[in-house]
């Protein structure tokens, strides 16, 4: 298949999102065709329910400040679909992504003509991917896992440097099931023979499925108690806290980010570059200065004055995200603009924001998704759970100017959805004088 790069876009575009899996094998048999560009990668593979960006993105920067270059494949993209591969911290380029997405299709269709299946949306974009980076000459590579783990089809990788399991809550429990044990048996899929395991032990349960999994198939755990770090200081500059070394000793570090979640993400980069220290040369000095300029886009992102773009999109990111609101801005009227997508346990997202911040005044939109919940039904879920005023604009960008007017002097909050929070960042870069005074 040929074409221009407009025609690859909008072709991936086409291929639905929320289709049934392909098998492992499935994908393995594409690598294949393309020459198994994996095989030879040293990978990082990250799974969870909510972190896996930031984690990604943590260890990314890291290993970019210690000279190395570094393909980080991550999902959604905010804007262009390009974000979803960077090189060096930069999106992959038309014309190399155009190449990718050629050498896919010619391997999908060889496949099809025995009878196969095309392959998934996720599916395309990851073997895309891979030969980005193989091409880039990737010294490493950070897969964030799609969703799950178990199935995904980043789990062809047979013996990634480290397995990393953030955060795990309930999220596309359709997809991967109605408890956290169940949700943490997908997550912990990834873990291989031999392989490490780091994880965010924060929950009892989801530590017994890990450490199960673990002694099943013989790999060491790493779990990392958020004990560890102790914040010192949190300001809208950014945070500084104090990491536990294993050997007791204290590390003072500082990240740019505001959220308390993001303190935690930032220690399980750092705990887990750590234990790879043996494997990769990466002076502390280095990936002390890499957080201190760690930047992830619309996690608590603040765009202008005292207004701020999260991507908390379920329940426990949610309640994270109303943690770091309390801690910051007790004092002053607060401002909403929501968004979700049907899959999502929306109402009780509602419910929580409601009676966890009491916004003085919502504004609900609808983003561009197929998924996506109506602006009434979501002010009507507001109004129900108590919020005083609230507004519906069925258009993002109208909705943040909307909010941005009723924002007053005090803050507003863009939350609810990762691709609201792209559509609003896109509008913005679109229109910069709304964002010139952040």
């Amino acid at each position: 298949m040929t074409g221009s790069y407009e025609e690859a876009v909008e072709y991936i575009g086409s291929i639905p999102k929320f289709t049934s899996k392909t098998s492992l094998a499935h994908t393995r048999q594409l690598l294949e065709i393309l020459g198994n560009p994996q095989q030879d990668m040293k990978i990082l593979h990250v799974a969870g329910t909510n972190g896996k960006g930031s984690v990604c993105a943590a260890m990314d920067a890291m290993l970019r400040a210690g000279g190395y270059t570094v393909g980080l494949f991550t999902s959604p993209h905010l804007i262009r679909i390009n974000e979803r591969f960077l090189i060096n911290g930069m999106p992959a380029d038309d014309e190399a992504f155009l190449k990718a997405f050629t050498q896919v299709m010619a391997a999908s269709e060889q496949l099809m003509q025995k009878g196969d299946v095309h392959p998934t949306y996720f599916e395309t974009l990851f073997l895309m991917g891979i030969l980005l980076f193989r091409d880039a000459g990737a010294d490493y590579v950070i897969l964030e896992v799609g969703m799950g783990g178990r199935l995904d089809a980043t789990n062809v990788i047979e013996k990634p440097m480290a397995c990393v399991i953030t955060s795990v809550s309930l999220d596309h429990t359709q997809y991967l099931g109605e408890t956290i044990p169940e949700i943490a048996g997908e997550k912990a899929g990834i873990i291989k023979k031999g392989v490490p395991v780091v994880y965010d032990a924060f929950d009892p349960a989801v530590n017994r499925v890990i450490e199960k999994r673990a002694r099943e198939i013989g790999s060491p755990t790493y779990p990392l108690s958020r004990a560890r770090s102790r914040a010192v200081s949190v300001t809208e500059a950014g945070t500084e806290f104090l990491f536990e070394e294993d050997d007791g000793r204290q590390q003072k570090l500082r990240i740019p980010q505001i959220a308390a979640y993001q303190m935690v993400n930032a220690a399980l980069a750092w705990y887990t570059l750590r234990i790879l220290e043996n494997k990769i040369v990466l002076p502390q000095k280095v990936r002390i200065r890499a957080l201190e300029t760690l930047s992830w886009p619309c996690r608590m992102q603040k765009v202008a004055p005292g207004a701020f773009i999260d991507g908390a999109h379920n329940p426990d990111g949610i309640a994270a995200f109303i943690e770091t609101v309390q801690a910051l801005h007790t004092d002053r009227e607060c401002t909403l603009l929501f968004s979700a997508v049907r899959d999502k346990r929306y109402e009780q997202m509602v419910r929580e924001l409601a009676e966890g911040i009491r916004p003085e005044r919502v504004v609900t939109t609808r983003i561009r998704d197929a998924r996506a919940a109506s602006e009434e039904e979501l002010a009507g879920l507001f109004k129900q759970y108590g919020c005083p005023a609230v507004y519906t604009e069925a258009d993002p960008g109208k909705a943040w100017d909307l909010a941005l007017k009723l924002q007053g002097g005090g803050v507003l909050f863009c939350v609810g959805s990762l691709y609201l929070a792209g559509e609003i960042l896109e509008y913005l870069q679109q229109n910069v004088h709304k964002t010139a005074d952040a």
